[in-house]
């Protein structure tokens, strides 16, 4: 069968067990799958009387890596970037300034924010991300945001989250974004039952993911938590994101996050929380003990004001780590290594200049995430994994001078990856996304966006 092959490529950062750096290397790509690593392999096979044309793929000069992995994102914020009502606010205050616009979204601002966040991951070289779509106005559905990452090419992991607790019921958001929970839990039901790929390779996974502890019920938590695991699918929240946060915990339920999610069944290796800034040792030993996993946010937190989540902490327990982007209203940017930047920033400002290394950071920012998702057959580049991988070139301005290329990816850029594939296929090739006008998935973003504004 013809195969792809990634020829000489400077370095291979594989994250396999003992995080070997290979020079000089090359990959051979086959039905998704990373079939063969080594040097001088040899394409253009006879099979039977036939000559088998390869695909070649020049990476001399670049660092390949597999591809890196978003676990938080919050796809349809990419029409609210900059708002000025929520630029200088905190969580709930910035929150409450959007609840309105959001309120006016479709299923057609759905899909193409989702479209248009989705390439930006892609070209800043994000294999697969998570999505936590948690309010479904005019008629929206989670199938949007499905149908957007299939049109990108990325490997996706959709949450159908939701909110049942507003305003007049001591809830954050407005009662007209507030869905009934029986509701909630039939459409967990029929998405699982149609988008969840529960096998290796899979594209599209679905989870369960109730927004908050201050949007939704106990019971629906822990009714969410016994339908994930009859299904067989993931659990995803928020928690801990901020002083506010905590303070309704404590206030509404007595305890601190730690203890609300352990209560309800949201601990374990299915289980994955967004931000965690303000956990406690009791609460990252929790974690580790359960496997349960974290998205780690640093820009999102900063912008915010939200703290510097304990990665270094988190990372020393043993505690599962990714990287996420969160959503781009309160980022305002979906860009991965960015992201990883930031990280390893904050874990020094914090910690000291030698809490966290480039290394380090871009091991959260693949294999972290990953296992994070609970995608084993991914976050490396070893035989046997699927193909997402990686190349950047760093023959630019931002890498110029750098005498470590592997580090440079981290502190200095370069901005965009040069090839992205996933699940073997090129989404994108020379900095640009495949079979998708940028132009015009632009043009039609920003004439629904300003739509809102009106």
């Amino acid at each position: 069968m013809p195969t792809t092959i990634i020829k000489d490529a400077s370095i291979v950062v594989t994250m396999d067990n003992a995080r070997r750096e290979l020079k000089k290397t090359d990959i051979r790509i086959a039905d998704g799958v990373i079939v063969e690593i080594g040097t001088n392999l040899i394409g253009d096979q006879l099979v039977g009387d036939q000559l088998v044309g390869d695909t070649l793929v020049d990476a001399t000069g670049c660092v390949v890596t597999p591809g890196l992995v978003n676990t938080h994102h919050h796809l349809f914020q990419t029409m609210t970037r900059a708002v000025p009502g929520g630029q200088d606010a905190l969580l709930f205050g910035w929150l409450q300034t959007l609840y309105p616009i959001w309120s006016r979204m479709g299923p057609e601002h759905m899909f193409v924010s989702a479209q248009v966040g989705l390439a930006e991951l892609a070209l800043s070289g994000c294999s697969m991300s998570s999505d936590h779509l948690y309010l479904y106005p005019n008629g929206s559905k989670l199938d949007d945001t499905i149908e957007a990452a299939k049109s990108i090419g990325l490997r996706f992991h959709a949450t159908r989250g939701s909110m049942s607790i507003g305003e007049s019921d001591g809830g954050l958001p407005p009662d007209h974004l507030v869905e009934n929970e029986a509701q909630i839990l039939e459409d967990s039901i029929r998405v699982i039952d149609t988008f969840h790929d529960p096998n290796e390779g899979a594209m599209v996974r679905v989870g369960l993911a109730p927004c908050s502890p201050f949007s939704v019920s106990r019971d629906l938590m822990r009714n969410s938590a016994l339908l994930a695991r009859d299904k067989g699918v993931m659990l995803h929240t928020h928690l801990a994101e901020n002083d506010e946060d905590i303070a309704y915990s404590l206030e509404k339920f007595g305890c601190r996050p730690g203890q609300y999610a352990q209560d309800l069944g949201w601990v374990g290796e299915d289980v994955w929380h967004a931000h965690c800034v303000k956990l406690d040792t009791t609460e990252i030993d929790l974690f580790s003990r359960t496997g349960t996993g974290v998205a780690h946010c640093p820009c999102s937190n900063c912008r915010l004001g939200s703290g510097i989540a304990p990665v270094r902490q988190m990372r020393d327990a043993g505690v599962k780590v990714g990287l996420g982007v969160d959503g781009s209203a309160s980022n305002d940017a979906g860009h991965m290594l960015s992201e990883a930047r930031q990280a390893l920033l904050l874990q020094r400002v914090q910690n000291g200049a030698d809490a966290m290394s480039a290394r380090e950071t871009l091991e959260i920012a693949t294999l972290g995430g990953a296992k994070v998702l609970g995608r084993h057959d991914c976050g490396s580049i070893e035989i046997g994994k699927r193909a997402d991988i990686a190349i950047w070139d760093l023959n630019n301005i931002a890498a110029a001078g750098n005498w470590d290329p592997v580090a440079a990816l981290v502190l200095t850029g370069p901005h965009n990856v040069r090839v992205l594939f996933v699940e073997g296929r090129a989404i994108v090739q020379d900095g640009h996304l495949v079979g998708n006008d940028m132009g015009q998935m632009i043009e039609r973003h920003n004439r629904l966006a300003h739509g809102l504004a009106e």
